[in-house]
């Protein structure tokens, strides 16, 4: 049997209320009184029972964690992060994996049985409305990669994907390219459709530039092969901006099986720099979205809003830079 509290006091000489104060953050205890309950605490082997606390103090430390795009492998480096940096704020991150569910409804139910105190929606496909149903339902939100707006509703922490499109735009253009595509996710998510908006502004400036696009099924590996294999039996371009590194590699993967590579014969784009895009067999040149930024500052609000669920609501924007390796021609 797990020692007691009340063991831990009766061992340690103190009252119940002493061992309660040790191990609650922010309690006032003296420094003498503490190091003498942790001594009673490990010598008992004691660990704190939470779920009994949150009965107690009405908090429950769990921070629902809520995406759909668990096919990408970047969102095993995004909820490593998000998980880490959690735990590290003494914070607990409850998984949702919503797949192909849009509806918010059946979510915000189960948080609710679990009394989270707060969510963090990790996606830059759901539509914003999406993040805003967990705050009409009184629960504390943050939307992390979501669709930047100038007078947001809910936290929004992110990147501008219309300027990264132009980012891309501007690359190909500064680098010679005549025929330029764009192969993006769903045509239905927002990230997809910012980016596209960039990108087409910025080369309808280039008059002289032969523009084409298309979009693939998902934000995965297989479905950037399969369009990139389609787009291949037509007449395809010299260079593509792909919507995301992991669409990125499914095209330079139909290239290889095609006999053709990057950047001889067709130059590629993708944006985010996961940790694959610098790996010696794919090099990928690429647009960096600073995940670590947005995540620490995505924890850091919804951190805040537990103190102050009325926080007043932001856009949360983190600039991107191209990293240059080898899948696009050299500068002209």
């Amino acid at each position: 049997m797990a020692a007691t509290l009340k063991e831990v006091a009766k061992h340690a000489g103190v009252s119940t209320s002493a061992v309660s104060r040790t191990f609650t953050p922010g309690a006032s205890i003296s420094d003498k009184m503490r190091r003498r309950v942790e001594k009673a605490a490990r010598e008992l082997g004691y660990s704190p029972n939470l779920l009994a606390r949150s009965l107690t103090t009405r908090r429950t430390k769990l921070i629902g964690l809520v995406s759909n795009n668990f096919h990408n492998p970047i969102f095993l480096q995004v909820f490593e992060l998000f998980t880490r940096g959690l735990q590290a704020r003494g914070l607990r991150p409850l998984l949702v994996n919503l797949s192909d569910e849009t509806n918010p409804a059946g979510s915000i139910r189960m948080l609710r049985q679990y009394s989270v105190d707060g969510v963090i929606v990790a996606s830059s496909t759901l539509l914003p409305g999406f993040a805003k149903a967990f705050r009409d339902a009184g629960v504390p939100v943050v939307h992390s990669f979501g669709r930047y707006s100038s007078s947001p509703e809910i936290h929004v922490v992110g990147i501008d994907n219309v300027e990264c499109g132009r980012m891309a735009a501007r690359e190909l253009v500064k680098r010679g390219y005549k025929k330029v595509g764009f192969l993006g996710g769903p045509d239905t998510a927002t990230s997809t459709q910012d980016r596209f908006t960039g990108f087409k502004e910025e080369i309808s400036l280039h008059p002289q530039i032969n523009f084409k696009y298309s979009f693939a099924e998902a934000y995965s590996f297989d479905a950037g092969r399969d369009e990139m294999k389609c787009l291949l039996k037509k007449s395809p371009q010299e260079a593509y901006f792909c919507g995301d590194d992991i669409l990125s590699i499914g095209a330079l993967t139909a290239l290889k099986l095609a006999g053709l590579s990057a950047p001889e014969d067709i130059g590629i784009i993708g944006l985010n720099d996961m940790e694959m895009a610098r790996w010696e067999n794919i090099d990928l040149t690429t647009i960096r979205q600073p995940i670590n930024e947005i995540i620490n500052s995505s924890i850091e609000l919804i951190t805040a809003m537990l103190d102050d669920p009325e926080r007043y609501p932001e856009s949360r924007l983190f600039p991107c830079r191209v990293i240059e390796r080898g899948t696009l021609r050299p500068l002209v």
